[in-house]
């Protein structure tokens, strides 16, 4: 299994999610993403102030392979995206849980997030699918 810390959330769609302490999210996709789509060569983060819906579809990931949609995994609004992306949009693939975040968002209902895999849920989910 690719690196999973322990210390985040994740979703059957290979979002990971950071409690930032503050009343926010991080969100980002998971070394195992990273790893499927392969190079990674634009990412389009959703806009400063967008409001989603959990399961939305929020940004896009594109590489040499395949274009992803990132979906929220909470409801809430985007209140940063990951400016350095624009230019720099392999970060996500040598660092995607710390540089290579895609957006932060402020959710409506925070106890959501509790509702979110953790790291074993998550490296069951990814087992399920290669069988």
């Amino acid at each position: 299994m690719s690196n999973l810390p322990a210390d985040l959330k994740y979703t059957k769609t290979h979002e990971w999610v950071k409690d930032n302490g503050d009343g926010t999210l991080t969100i980002g996709i998971t070394d195992h993403a990273q790893e499927a789509l392969g190079d990674i060569v634009f990412v389009e983060t959703p806009e400063t102030g967008r409001t989603l819906e959990a399961d939305e579809a929020s940004a896009v990931v594109e590489s040499v392979k395949a274009a992803s949609d990132i979906y929220a995994p909470i409801a809430g609004e985007v209140v940063e995206s990951n400016a350095n992306l624009s230019d720099t949009p392999e970060t996500i693939n040598t660092s995607p849980y710390e540089d290579g975040w895609i957006y932060r968002l402020a959710p409506v209902d925070m106890s959501a997030y509790q509702g979110l895999l953790d790291a074993a849920a998550y490296e069951q989910t990814v087992a399920d699918e290669e069988d």
